[in-house]
């Protein structure tokens, strides 16, 4: 059986169900982690006459990360400007607490303010202040819940990044970015044909995906902030699956202008593609590794789909899966210690972690249809679509898997999700 891209297999398909034109998100987490640092979110002050509520945001944010638990501070009466009784927050077994307030100005912008508290060791860690237009409300919680992340785990927050995935409304594919919890979607793209493997660059301003508009797969790069967009390749055969270097320079491509599915690297510009190896199977779904010096990929070359990796000069291949026989769609993790991917395992498709010192694999879903999974850029969690309900939503999940988020369409499927950088 000839190897298919599980990700361009699913997108190509003419069947679907009908999707609302903007999907709206909820959160819902599910299990329990081990080590979750218990935190107070205080409602803002002024909260109630706000259009988003900023604490609910803040505290989904946190929780979704599997790093903290909320502890219920809907009765503090408190600001950016109080001294809080840290005693009576130790009683209720808070490590940290937040406070803030949002204030709408004349000119109809918002004044959001917030401070938190390190309850444990009763001191000041800090605020930041923000002045918004209604639009970026949601952006300053996500920043809100950065600053508190990285200030209590030492570790840079990933809460205001952006996602991008694939829907399908009718006869009518769109490719949207919104933020990390899945809300705020904003249409880049929308196509009568497919639109399939979108891929952030490292910088988090432009989009490789590829389109069927013309017919057959061709490779574009999409500038998200002007809608703008050029041809990366567009040669005789399929051209897909793109996948960029980490300096931003490259882009790795399958392409079948010299028969079968192949690999190539071809500049980020255009140009003339330089193909890796020689391979009498199909090698597809390049990944590069998080130091650019290799690649990851897809290939049938031993008689069943594994992944392998290969210099990013060329030269011979590694094969890195040897758990199962049908191991596809490889992510990497920016810190370069992980391998997410697909596995297939008694006609279920879920999704598989891997160390890649050790090699040792970890189940890490009891769902059975996952698909395309996607680092967050702080390496913590994973981005992945998968079937709940007969029908495909958003999950992200932590490593372990103890700590999952589903981010569900209302009526509507979602495909390819892909979890950009961190913004410069």
């Amino acid at each position: 059986m000839p190897l298919v891209s599980r990700r361009q297999a699913v997108a190509a398909l003419a069947a679907g169900s009908s999707l609302p034109a903007l999907a709206q998100f909820r959160v819902e987490i599910s299990g329990v982690g081990l080590t979750q640092l218990p935190i107070a979110i205080a409602p803002l002050r002024g909260e109630a006459q706000s259009p988003q509520k900023i604490s609910a945001i803040v505290q989904a944010d946190l929780e979704r990360s599997g790093r903290f638990v909320g502890i219920d501070a809907a009765d503090a009466a408190l600001d950016e400007t109080s001294r809080p009784d840290l005693s009576q927050w130790r009683q209720r077994k808070a490590d940290a607490l937040s406070t803030g307030s949002v204030t709408r100005l004349a000119d109809g912008r918002f004044d959001v303010r917030f401070r938190l508290w390190d309850v444990v060791k009763g001191s000041d860690l800090g605020g930041q202040s923000f002045v918004v237009t209604q639009a970026d409300l949601r952006l300053v919680a996500h920043r809100i819940a950065d600053f508190i992340y990285e200030k209590l785990t030492g570790e840079r927050g990933i809460f205001s990044t952006r996602i991008a995935y694939v829907t399908k409304v009718g006869a009518r594919y769109s490719l949207w970015v919104a933020d990390a919890d899945g809300e705020n979607a904003q249409s880049a793209l929308s196509s009568p044909e497919p639109i399939i493997s979108p891929a952030w660059s490292p910088t988090g301003t432009q989009l490789a995906y590829v389109s069927f508009e013309s017919r057959k797969p061709v490779v574009y790069v999409h500038d998200v902030a002007s809608g703008k967009r050029r041809l990366i390749a567009n040669f005789r055969g399929s051209n897909s699956a793109p996948a960029w270097s980490p300096d931003g320079r490259t882009l790795a491509v399958t392409l079948s202008r010299d028969g079968g599915s192949q690999l190539y690297t071809i500049d980020a510009n255009g140009g003339e593609p330089r193909r890796l190896m020689q391979s009498s199977g199909i090698d597809t779904e390049p990944m590069f590794s998080s130091d650019g010096r290799s690649i990851y990929f897809v290939s049938d070359r031993g008689g069943a789909p594994q992944i392998y990796r290969v210099g990013v000069g060329g030269g011979n291949a590694e094969r890195v899966t040897f758990n199962g026989s049908y191991n596809i769609s490889p992510a990497i993790s920016p810190d370069g210690q992980w391998l997410a991917y697909i596995s297939r395992v008694g006609g279920a498709f879920k999704l598989q972690v891997m160390d890649l010192k050790s090699g040792t694999v970890s189940s890490i879903t009891d769902t059975s249809a996952d698909e395309s999974p996607s680092f967050a850029p702080n390496s913590r969690l994973i981005l992945y679509a998968t079937q709940q309900q007969g029908r495909e939503a958003l999950m992200t999940t932590t490593l372990d898997g103890k700590i999952k988020a589903r981010l569900a369409g209302q009526g509507g499927d979602i495909r390819e999700p892909d979890w950009g950088p961190f913004q410069k």
